[in-house]
Protein backbone atom coordinates (compact mmCIF):
# COMPACT_ATOMS: atom_id res chain seq x y z
CA UNK A 1 0.00 0.00 0.00
CA UNK A 2 1.39 3.43 -0.96
CA UNK A 3 1.65 6.34 1.47
CA UNK A 4 -1.09 8.10 -0.50
CA UNK A 5 -3.39 5.12 0.00
CA UNK A 6 -2.52 5.12 3.70
CA UNK A 7 -3.36 8.82 3.90
CA UNK A 8 -6.82 8.25 2.47
CA UNK A 9 -7.45 5.26 4.71
CA UNK A 10 -6.22 7.13 7.80
CA UNK A 11 -8.38 10.13 6.91
CA UNK A 12 -11.42 7.89 6.58
CA UNK A 13 -10.64 5.70 9.63
CA UNK A 14 -10.30 2.71 7.31
CA UNK A 15 -7.30 0.91 8.89
CA UNK A 16 -4.19 2.11 7.02
CA UNK A 17 -1.22 -0.22 6.84
CA UNK A 18 1.12 2.47 8.18
CA UNK A 19 0.77 5.89 9.79
CA UNK A 20 1.44 8.35 6.93
CA UNK A 21 4.59 10.37 7.63
CA UNK A 22 6.25 13.34 5.96
CA UNK A 23 9.22 15.64 6.51
CA UNK A 24 9.44 19.14 5.10
CA UNK A 25 12.87 20.72 4.80
CA UNK A 26 13.15 24.50 4.57
CA UNK A 27 15.43 25.85 1.85
CA UNK A 28 17.61 27.48 4.54
CA UNK A 29 18.36 24.02 5.99
CA UNK A 30 19.51 22.75 2.59
CA UNK A 31 21.64 25.88 2.15
CA UNK A 32 23.28 25.32 5.52
CA UNK A 33 23.86 21.55 5.61
CA UNK A 34 24.03 20.65 1.91
CA UNK A 35 25.72 17.25 1.33
CA UNK A 36 25.54 16.34 5.02
CA UNK A 37 21.76 16.64 4.95
CA UNK A 38 21.61 14.79 1.66
CA UNK A 39 23.44 11.89 3.27
CA UNK A 40 20.76 11.63 5.97
CA UNK A 41 17.98 11.78 3.38
CA UNK A 42 19.52 8.93 1.41
CA UNK A 43 19.59 6.74 4.52
CA UNK A 44 15.80 6.92 4.88
CA UNK A 45 14.17 5.79 1.61
CA UNK A 46 10.92 4.90 3.41
CA UNK A 47 10.44 8.61 4.04
CA UNK A 48 12.01 10.17 0.95
CA UNK A 49 11.98 7.44 -1.67
CA UNK A 50 14.99 6.10 -3.53
CA UNK A 51 17.44 8.98 -3.90
CA UNK A 52 19.84 7.11 -6.20
CA UNK A 53 21.04 9.43 -8.94
CA UNK A 54 19.19 12.46 -7.56
CA UNK A 55 21.15 15.68 -8.07
CA UNK A 56 20.05 18.50 -5.81
CA UNK A 57 20.42 22.26 -6.05
CA UNK A 58 21.07 23.13 -2.41
CA UNK A 59 20.37 26.81 -3.03
CA UNK A 60 17.01 26.35 -4.75
CA UNK A 61 14.06 28.41 -3.49
CA UNK A 62 10.48 27.67 -4.59
CA UNK A 63 8.80 30.92 -3.59
CA UNK A 64 9.65 34.60 -4.01
CA UNK A 65 8.91 35.20 -0.33
CA UNK A 66 11.89 32.97 0.56
CA UNK A 67 14.38 35.31 -1.11
CA UNK A 68 16.09 38.11 0.79
CA UNK A 69 14.63 41.49 -0.11
CA UNK A 70 11.09 42.73 -0.71
CA UNK A 71 8.23 41.19 -2.63
CA UNK A 72 4.77 42.66 -3.33
CA UNK A 73 1.89 40.25 -3.75
CA UNK A 74 -1.24 40.64 -5.88
CA UNK A 75 -3.12 42.37 -3.04
CA UNK A 76 -0.41 45.03 -2.67
CA UNK A 77 1.02 43.60 0.57
CA UNK A 78 4.77 44.15 0.85
CA UNK A 79 6.72 41.16 2.16
CA UNK A 80 10.19 41.73 3.64
CA UNK A 81 12.87 39.11 4.13
CA UNK A 82 16.37 39.38 5.55
CA UNK A 83 17.48 35.78 4.90
CA UNK A 84 17.44 33.55 1.85
CA UNK A 85 15.63 30.29 2.49
CA UNK A 86 13.26 31.49 5.22
CA UNK A 87 9.76 32.92 4.85
CA UNK A 88 9.10 36.65 4.78
CA UNK A 89 6.71 38.77 6.84
CA UNK A 90 4.34 41.52 5.71
CA UNK A 91 5.71 44.97 6.55
CA UNK A 92 3.64 47.03 4.12
CA UNK A 93 -0.13 46.95 4.66
CA UNK A 94 -2.16 48.44 1.79
CA UNK A 95 -5.31 49.19 3.81
CA UNK A 96 -3.99 50.82 7.01
CA UNK A 97 -7.00 53.08 7.57
CA UNK A 98 -10.47 51.74 8.20
CA UNK A 99 -12.02 54.10 5.67
CA UNK A 100 -9.73 52.65 2.97
CA UNK A 101 -11.71 49.41 3.15
CA UNK A 102 -14.63 51.13 1.43
CA UNK A 103 -12.65 51.81 -1.74
CA UNK A 104 -10.25 48.86 -1.86
CA UNK A 105 -10.48 46.38 -4.71
CA UNK A 106 -9.56 42.73 -4.87
CA UNK A 107 -6.98 41.69 -7.47
CA UNK A 108 -8.39 41.60 -11.00
CA UNK A 109 -6.38 38.60 -12.16
CA UNK A 110 -7.17 35.14 -10.85
CA UNK A 111 -4.38 32.59 -10.48
CA UNK A 112 -6.27 29.41 -9.68
CA UNK A 113 -4.53 29.04 -6.32
CA UNK A 114 -4.95 30.07 -2.70
CA UNK A 115 -1.69 30.82 -0.87
CA UNK A 116 -1.01 30.18 2.78
CA UNK A 117 -2.90 32.88 4.67
CA UNK A 118 -5.87 33.16 2.30
CA UNK A 119 -8.54 34.32 4.81
CA UNK A 120 -7.74 35.36 8.39
CA UNK A 121 -4.09 36.14 7.72
CA UNK A 122 -5.13 38.02 4.60
CA UNK A 123 -7.10 40.40 6.84
CA UNK A 124 -4.08 41.04 9.05
CA UNK A 125 -1.80 41.43 6.03
CA UNK A 126 -4.11 44.02 4.50
CA UNK A 127 -4.84 45.98 7.66
CA UNK A 128 -1.87 45.25 9.91
CA UNK A 129 -2.29 42.99 12.94
CA UNK A 130 -3.14 45.69 15.49
CA UNK A 131 -5.67 47.42 13.25
CA UNK A 132 -7.30 44.10 12.42
CA UNK A 133 -7.60 43.25 16.11
CA UNK A 134 -9.22 46.63 16.78
CA UNK A 135 -11.68 45.86 13.99
CA UNK A 136 -12.64 42.56 15.63
CA UNK A 137 -12.95 44.28 19.01
CA UNK A 138 -15.09 47.20 17.80
CA UNK A 139 -16.96 45.32 15.04
CA UNK A 140 -17.46 48.22 12.60
CA UNK A 141 -19.36 47.57 9.39
CA UNK A 142 -16.06 47.84 7.50
CA UNK A 143 -14.96 44.55 9.08
CA UNK A 144 -17.75 42.66 7.32
CA UNK A 145 -17.06 44.57 4.13
CA UNK A 146 -13.43 43.46 4.21
CA UNK A 147 -14.41 39.87 4.97
CA UNK A 148 -16.85 39.87 2.07
CA UNK A 149 -14.25 41.24 -0.36
CA UNK A 150 -11.67 38.63 0.59
CA UNK A 151 -14.17 35.78 0.67
CA UNK A 152 -15.68 36.68 -2.72
CA UNK A 153 -12.21 36.67 -4.27
CA UNK A 154 -11.35 33.37 -2.59
CA UNK A 155 -14.51 31.76 -3.93
CA UNK A 156 -13.55 32.78 -7.46
CA UNK A 157 -10.08 31.30 -7.00
CA UNK A 158 -11.61 28.17 -5.50
CA UNK A 159 -13.77 27.61 -8.57
CA UNK A 160 -10.65 27.58 -10.74
CA UNK A 161 -8.92 25.22 -8.30
CA UNK A 162 -11.83 22.80 -8.41
CA UNK A 163 -11.90 22.85 -12.21
CA UNK A 164 -8.34 21.55 -12.40
CA UNK A 165 -8.33 19.45 -9.20
CA UNK A 166 -7.33 15.83 -9.81
CA UNK A 167 -6.54 14.33 -6.40
CA UNK A 168 -9.22 13.65 -3.78
CA UNK A 169 -7.97 16.29 -1.28
CA UNK A 170 -7.87 20.07 -1.64
CA UNK A 171 -5.20 21.68 0.54
CA UNK A 172 -5.62 24.95 2.45
CA UNK A 173 -3.39 26.86 4.87
CA UNK A 174 -4.29 29.73 7.20
CA UNK A 175 -2.77 30.25 10.66
CA UNK A 176 -5.60 30.99 13.08
CA UNK A 177 -3.89 30.87 16.48
CA UNK A 178 -1.14 32.43 18.54
CA UNK A 179 1.02 30.55 21.03
CA UNK A 180 -1.56 30.35 23.81
CA UNK A 181 -4.84 31.68 22.42
CA UNK A 182 -6.93 32.63 19.42
CA UNK A 183 -6.22 36.29 18.59
CA UNK A 184 -9.90 37.02 17.99
CA UNK A 185 -11.18 34.75 20.75
CA UNK A 186 -13.45 31.82 19.84
CA UNK A 187 -16.70 33.80 19.93
CA UNK A 188 -15.62 36.43 17.41
CA UNK A 189 -14.00 33.72 15.29
CA UNK A 190 -17.27 31.83 15.12
CA UNK A 191 -19.23 34.97 14.33
CA UNK A 192 -17.05 36.37 11.56
CA UNK A 193 -14.64 33.73 10.26
CA UNK A 194 -16.42 30.41 10.62
CA UNK A 195 -19.01 31.35 7.96
CA UNK A 196 -16.15 32.05 5.52
CA UNK A 197 -14.52 28.66 5.95
CA UNK A 198 -17.93 27.00 5.98
CA UNK A 199 -18.82 28.47 2.59
CA UNK A 200 -15.50 27.54 1.02
CA UNK A 201 -15.19 24.04 2.41
CA UNK A 202 -18.82 23.12 1.74
CA UNK A 203 -18.18 24.08 -1.89
CA UNK A 204 -15.23 21.66 -1.92
CA UNK A 205 -17.42 18.87 -0.55
CA UNK A 206 -20.15 19.67 -3.06
CA UNK A 207 -17.54 18.98 -5.76
CA UNK A 208 -16.84 15.59 -4.10
CA UNK A 209 -13.42 16.45 -2.68
CA UNK A 210 -12.09 16.36 0.88
CA UNK A 211 -10.48 19.25 2.78
CA UNK A 212 -7.03 19.41 4.38
CA UNK A 213 -6.32 22.50 6.50
CA UNK A 214 -2.95 23.54 7.86
CA UNK A 215 -3.30 26.01 10.70
CA UNK A 216 -0.60 27.00 13.18
CA UNK A 217 -1.07 28.19 16.73
CA UNK A 218 -3.50 27.55 19.58
CA UNK A 219 -6.69 26.36 17.87
CA UNK A 220 -8.04 23.37 19.78
CA UNK A 221 -11.17 25.26 20.93
CA UNK A 222 -12.33 25.62 17.32
CA UNK A 223 -11.24 22.28 15.83
CA UNK A 224 -14.80 20.95 16.26
CA UNK A 225 -15.98 24.04 14.36
CA UNK A 226 -13.46 23.40 11.59
CA UNK A 227 -14.71 19.82 11.34
CA UNK A 228 -18.25 21.18 11.12
CA UNK A 229 -17.09 23.48 8.31
CA UNK A 230 -15.87 20.42 6.42
CA UNK A 231 -12.22 19.91 7.39
CA UNK A 232 -11.33 16.23 7.00
CA UNK A 233 -7.65 16.53 7.98
CA UNK A 234 -6.40 19.26 10.32
CA UNK A 235 -2.69 20.07 10.64
CA UNK A 236 -2.18 21.58 14.13
CA UNK A 237 0.99 22.27 16.11
CA UNK A 238 1.60 20.04 19.09
CA UNK A 239 3.05 22.55 21.58
CA UNK A 240 0.52 25.33 21.05
CA UNK A 241 -2.38 22.91 21.65
CA UNK A 242 -1.10 20.03 23.80
CA UNK A 243 -1.50 16.35 23.03
CA UNK A 244 -4.32 15.80 25.51
CA UNK A 245 -6.35 18.71 24.16
CA UNK A 246 -5.89 17.45 20.62
CA UNK A 247 -6.88 13.93 21.64
CA UNK A 248 -10.00 15.25 23.36
CA UNK A 249 -11.30 17.20 20.36
CA UNK A 250 -9.91 15.14 17.47
CA UNK A 251 -9.56 11.47 18.30
CA UNK A 252 -12.14 9.47 16.40
CA UNK A 253 -13.69 12.69 15.00
CA UNK A 254 -11.25 14.35 12.60
CA UNK A 255 -7.94 13.12 11.22
CA UNK A 256 -4.86 14.91 12.57
CA UNK A 257 -1.73 15.52 10.53
CA UNK A 258 0.29 16.32 13.63
CA UNK A 259 3.02 18.94 13.32
CA UNK A 260 5.70 17.60 15.64
CA UNK A 261 7.33 20.10 17.97
CA UNK A 262 9.46 22.50 15.93
CA UNK A 263 10.13 24.47 19.11
CA UNK A 264 11.66 21.36 20.67
CA UNK A 265 13.86 20.22 17.79
CA UNK A 266 16.67 22.83 18.09
CA UNK A 267 17.22 22.22 21.81
CA UNK A 268 16.53 18.57 22.62
CA UNK A 269 18.89 15.63 22.69
CA UNK A 270 18.44 13.17 19.80
CA UNK A 271 17.33 10.46 22.23
CA UNK A 272 14.38 12.65 23.32
CA UNK A 273 12.92 12.50 19.83
CA UNK A 274 11.97 8.82 20.13
CA UNK A 275 9.87 9.52 23.24
CA UNK A 276 8.30 12.58 21.61
CA UNK A 277 7.11 10.65 18.55
CA UNK A 278 6.04 7.58 20.54
CA UNK A 279 3.94 9.72 22.90
CA UNK A 280 2.21 11.39 19.97
CA UNK A 281 1.40 8.05 18.35
CA UNK A 282 0.10 6.48 21.55
CA UNK A 283 -2.04 9.51 22.42
CA UNK A 284 -3.54 10.32 19.03
CA UNK A 285 -3.16 7.14 17.00
CA UNK A 286 -5.38 4.08 16.65
CA UNK A 287 -5.39 0.97 14.45
CA UNK A 288 -8.34 2.33 12.49
CA UNK A 289 -6.45 5.53 11.62
CA UNK A 290 -7.02 9.22 12.27
CA UNK A 291 -3.35 10.21 12.45
CA UNK A 292 -0.66 11.41 10.07
CA UNK A 293 2.74 12.64 11.31
CA UNK A 294 4.75 15.58 9.98
CA UNK A 295 8.05 17.26 10.88
CA UNK A 296 9.47 20.53 9.56
CA UNK A 297 13.23 20.94 9.51
CA UNK A 298 14.76 24.41 9.76
CA UNK A 299 18.41 25.48 9.81
CA UNK A 300 18.36 25.59 13.63
CA UNK A 301 17.87 21.80 13.93
CA UNK A 302 21.19 19.93 14.44
CA UNK A 303 22.04 17.15 12.03
CA UNK A 304 21.94 14.37 14.69
CA UNK A 305 18.44 15.50 15.65
CA UNK A 306 17.33 15.47 12.01
CA UNK A 307 18.55 11.89 11.73
CA UNK A 308 16.77 11.01 14.99
CA UNK A 309 13.50 12.49 13.66
CA UNK A 310 13.76 10.39 10.50
CA UNK A 311 14.59 7.26 12.51
CA UNK A 312 11.67 7.74 14.90
CA UNK A 313 9.17 8.35 12.10
CA UNK A 314 10.26 5.17 10.34
CA UNK A 315 10.13 3.25 13.63
CA UNK A 316 6.64 4.34 14.70
CA UNK A 317 4.89 4.48 11.32
CA UNK A 318 4.12 0.79 11.81
CA UNK A 319 3.13 1.05 15.47
CA UNK A 320 -0.37 -0.31 14.83
CA UNK A 321 0.44 -2.56 11.88
CA UNK A 322 0.34 -5.77 13.92
CA UNK A 323 -2.51 -4.77 16.22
Amino acid sequence: MSMFEDQIKAMNYDHPEFIPTAIGILPAAWMKYREELDEIIRRHPLLFGDQTGVERDYDAVWNSRYRAGEYTDNWGCVWSNMTDGMDAIVTGHPVPRREDIRTMKAPERLEGSLPHGFMFLRLTDLRGFEEAMVDFAEEPEELQMLLDTVLDFNMQELELILQKQTGPIVYFGDDLGMQTSLPTGPEKWRKYLKPCYMKMYQRVHAASFSVYMHTDGHIHEIIPDLAECGVNVVNPQIRANGLENLARVCRGKVCVDLDLDRQLFPFCRPEEIDEHVRSAVETLGAPEGGLWLRAEIGPDVPLPTIDAICTALVKYRGYFSNT
